[in-house]
């Protein structure tokens, strides 16, 4: 379980830094699908179109309480993320996934004790050609988000740290 953490008080005590874009809010866009609603943790990437064979690959390895941001170029075609891959996430230590695209098993994901974001829900199953690319630098929403950066997402938002940031209750 992680430490408690706002943040709406992590961007007051950086404040400084949400003007030279060390931190970065993303647009007000995703929807919490994961039975956690607050996690944090150090970022990994991957990009993909409408094809989540590299998230499998992502999620099979230790997650170490890390965030994977999947950038699915905000498609509303097919699903990225479902209930065995977030059970498969949580199994290996992953803190949570952000995906910019849609997910899918949504009374699945609500049981499963990460974080998990999305645009929305969608039915259709991904294809699963391990066409994209990992830790890359990724553009979520017009955010630019670099593998090693840190997330942090809470009921108010989600925000981008060049750093890891002093938690504020």
């Amino acid at each position: 379980m992680h430490a408690l953490f706002s943040t709406c008080d992590l961007c007051d005590a950086h404040r400084d830094e949400l003007h030279s874009a060390a931190l970065r809010v993303l647009p007000p866009v995703f929807r919490s699908y994961g039975k956690l609603s607050r996690f944090r943790g150090q970022i990994a990437t991957v990009q993909c179109h409408d094809d989540n064979a590299l998230v499998r690959q992502m999620l099979e390895t230790a997650g170490m309480a890390r965030v994977l941001v999947v950038d699915g170029a905000a498609s509303m075609r097919r699903a990225l993320l479902g209930g065995n891959l977030a059970a498969l996430a949580n199994r290996n230590g992953w803190a949570g996934v952000l995906i910019n695209g849609c997910v899918r098993d949504v009374g699945e994901l609500q049981q499963v004790p990460i974080g998990v974001l999305a645009l929305a829900s969608n039915p259709a199953p991904p294809d699963k050609l391990g066409k994209g690319l990992t830790n890359t630098v990724v553009t979520i929403q017009d955010v630019i988000v670099r593998p090693g950066e840190w997330l942090y997402a809470d009921e108010d938002g989600v925000i981008i740290s060049h750093t890891q940031l002093g938690l504020a209750l």
